[in-house]
């Protein structure tokens, strides 16, 4: 009778849990028992409507069936108030059963069980447990227990890394359950930093979600808040490089990227654009100069005028800064600022930087920042500062200065309806909404660049989906393979950055030797014509909660291969990447690479070769391509090479298909906005959903019309569709109507043009042809 009432009442997984897994410790099964006996009473059980349970000194709240908060605060001085890691507080989740009388409260989500026993006393063991459901059966957590099957997470920074090195955990992990733990984060009022209530002791986000990783992660978006959009430039080709460059020298950089035909977006200005004039500093030794918020006319004496041409030619500008020793009596706004905060500037004082003081920060934001944005420079470069000397903001115990950086900088950059944008290195939980993350000065070797693949991909389990690596390493050994192999895995990254110091590591491709150069054109190239498919996978990153590159494991957490290649990973949906780190041998450095390809086919994006799923190859590649790979069926948007790849619009657009199997429909959506801007929150975009679907040797492929608008968009496009990998089309059709086929038979590939046409008109292209 207390089985069946227990299964009447919703605790399905659990009475199968008894059942099925009759070696369980006595200890647990006691305390299921005693569950049992309560459940049984009819009267006890009811469905709740409000998220927010209150038992004494404890306040529970249930942000998603997979993840709760937990407090204890004394005299129930809850915070309810933001911080900088929880975003959002109305995010919640209400169909739970609930038991709560004053010996027991149990919250039922049918995914987590928590069960807390009010002793007056703080969480423990003895007072509070939870059963989790997993694909096994259910999995017992309590206060203090390890996590101890992590899958891994990220580091701050990858400074001085020159081998792989343990990273920080991450929320997925194969015990099923994370725990994170926000008690001491401060609070914030008025988008300002504050004190917590002392009385506030514990603030846990419990996560249990056995293997269903991804709604892990869209819990911890759903409390922590999501990650934005970035703007679409980001995604290009950077140049950066720790070196005085002129204005001279910064034109001439344009006008190579041009001769030498490769694509550039961004311009990065390290230290060198600012005048270094400080006698002496807060920092380091070596570290003086580094500061610095003026220009150094020496080097650049008419900066509008030159970020003026960089804009008219689609280039965008960033700007090194450390913070660290604040405005001092040399430069150019040092007079403005002090008034601002009520001194005088003819007592030449320096004071320190004071990130905790509103006031200064609002006087600094001012002055040594907005004037710059005024006359084109687009983004700051946050790079390592107090932290190396004092570590803790003013006033702020324990609040280290590169998180709260970050969301002052992020807060800074979304004036005038822009997306907000950082670059500087990882903040810890919460950070997520302030990208880019800049990984810092990695050391140049094979070993570290592997690291860099695995460590890219376990970012995203903290909600670190964006990185600026500096691909090639920073420093070290100048070696023209492994710089391009770098650059193949940079394809598959959020933004193609390069950056380095010394005039032996200077990154510009045309620079490192014939094969090398070659090499990386196609790199370079191939990122310019995929980005329709990168911008789209970048807004499926943002409004779904999910990696840009996806370990394996988080689209097949039951495959045990998944587990195993930590090597190998999603890019978007649809493509599948395992870029070489071992130096190759022979005249053209063939190396090898492992991959396992999950369920179905999948091409070779550089030779069109086909692979089928569920097995495991030792895959070859030259120095001109690396294993990458297309799922077939699916269709890939994709546009011409453009020098400019994040800044035209795709008045073009390629749809490459590879054979599908017989039956099978897939389908993608094509996303675009102005790139720009935060209209996209107002459903100012646009979608274009594209469709793959294959009968016998009959290939249909539909575009739907286009739908939505934004500011800039284009009204007309050509469209070119190419069905790779197959033999000579005998015929085909374009809405029932014939069409003739440019068929390529070195490639393998089968093209259909449509001409110019109205973006919101439809097409249904079906053409007969057979598999190479």
């Amino acid at each position: 009778m207390v089985l069946q009432s227990y299964w009447k009442h919703g605790n399905k997984f659990q009475y199968t849990f008894l059942l099925n897994r009759l070696n369980i410790r006595f200890i647990m099964l006691k305390q299921l028992l005693i569950l049992l006996l309560f459940n049984s009473v009819f009267n006890l059980v009811y469905a709740n409507n409000d998220p927010i349970v209150v038992a004494g000194n404890a306040r529970f709240t249930v942000i998603s069936s997979v993840c709760i908060r937990i407090e204890y605060a004394e005299n129930k001085n809850f915070v309810d108030e933001r911080t900088l890691f929880a975003e959002n507080r109305d995010n919640t989740f209400s169909d739970f059963e609930l038991i709560n009388n004053k010996n027991e409260v149990i919250i039922n989500t049918g995914r987590i069980k928590i069960i807390y026993k009010p002793d007056g006393n703080i969480f423990s063991k003895n007072n509070l447990s939870a059963f989790i459901k997993s694909d096994t059966g259910f999995i017992n957590w309590y206060p203090g227990k390890k996590n101890e099957k992590n899958l891994g997470g990220t580091l701050p920074t990858l400074d001085g890394v020159d081998h792989a090195v343990k990273v920080n955990d991450g929320l997925l992990s194969m015990d099923g359950w994370y725990l994170i733990d926000d008690s001491n984060l401060k609070i914030l009022k008025n988008d300002w930093i504050s004190e917590r209530n002392y009385n506030s002791k514990v603030d846990w986000y419990l996560f249990g979600y056995g293997i269903s990783y991804k709604e892990a992660l869209q819990s911890l978006t759903a409390i922590s808040g999501k990650v934005p959009l970035i703007r679409k430039y980001v995604l290009g080709s950077w140049y950066c490089r720790w070196h005085d460059y002129t204005s001279y020298e910064f034109a001439q950089l344009v006008k190579e990227y041009k001769d030498h035909d490769f694509p550039l977006d961004i311009l990065v200005m390290d230290m060198g654009w600012h005048k270094m004039d400080a006698t002496y500093g807060y920092g380091h030794a070596n570290m003086l100069g580094w500061t610095g918020f003026s220009w150094n006319k020496n080097l650049i004496p008419e900066p509008e005028s030159l970020l003026k041409r960089l804009k008219n030619d689609h280039i965008y500008v960033s700007l090194n800064v450390h913070p660290h020793d604040g405005i001092r009596n040399h430069e150019d706004m040092y007079a403005d600022f002090m008034r601002a905060l009520g001194k005088d500037p003819t007592k030449n004082e320096n004071l320190p930087f004071n990130a905790g003081d509103k006031n200064y920060m609002d006087a600094y934001f001012k002055y040594a920042h907005q004037p710059h944005e005024k006359i084109g420079v687009d983004f700051w470069w946050v790079d390592w500062q107090q932290d190396h000397i004092y570590p803790y903001v003013f006033g702020y115990p324990y609040l280290k200065h590169l998180p709260w950086l970050n969301y002052l900088y992020f807060k800074n950059s979304e004036q005038d309806n822009k997306r907000g944008l950082g670059f500087s290195r990882w903040g810890g939980w919460g950070d997520q909404k302030r990208p880019i993350h800049f990984s810092g000065d990695i050391m140049s070797s094979w070993e570290t660049l592997k690291f860099e693949v695995s460590f890219t991909v376990n970012s995203g389990n903290t909600g670190c989906f964006f990185w600026a690596h500096d691909l090639g390493g920073f420093y070290g050994e100048r070696n023209p393979e492994q710089y391009a192999r770098w650059v193949q895995f940079g394809i598959t990254n959020a933004s193609l950055r390069i950056h380095s110091c010394g005039d032996n590591l200077d990154r510009r491709p045309w620079l490192w030797g014939d094969e090398a150069e070659k090499s990386m054109k196609i790199s370079f190239h191939l990122r310019s014509r995929l980005m329709p498919y990168i911008y789209s996978s970048v807004w499926q990153s943002s409004n779904q909660s999910i990696p840009l590159l996806r370990p394996l494991y988080l689209e097949y957490p039951k495959q045990e291969d998944a587990y195993t290649n930590a090597q190998e990973y999603f890019f978007g949906d649809n493509i599948l990447a395992a870029p070489i780190v071992t130096p190759g041998s022979g005249k053209n450095k063939i190396a090898k690479q492992r991959v396992w390809f999950p369920d179905g086919s999948w091409y070779n994006i550089f030779s069109n070769k086909k692979y089928e799923g569920n097995r495991t190859d030792s895959v070859e590649a030259d120095l001109y391509e690396f294993p990458l790979f297309v799922r077939g069926g699916a269709p890939i948007p994709m546009q011409n090479y453009t020098q400019r790849m994040t800044s035209e619009p795709i008045s073009n657009l390629i749809i490459r298909c590879y054979p599908g199997r017989n039956g099978e429909e897939s389908t993608y959506t094509l996303y675009e906005d102005d790139g720009f801007t935060k209209d996209y929150l107002k459903n100012k975009y646009a979608v274009t959903v594209l469709k793959y679907k294959r009968e016998g040797n009959k290939s249909i492929i539909t575009i739907n019309g286009t739908t939505g608008e934004y500011n800039g968009q284009i009204k007309t496009r050509t469209y070119d569709i190419v069905l790779a990998a197959t033999k000579k089309a005998s015929n085909a059709s374009v809405n029932k109507n014939k069409v003739s086929v440019d068929y390529h038979s070195e490639s393998l590939e089968n093209i259909i043009h449509i001409p110019t046409s109205d973006i919101t008109k439809g097409y249904v292209i079906e053409i007969s042809v057979k598999d190479n």
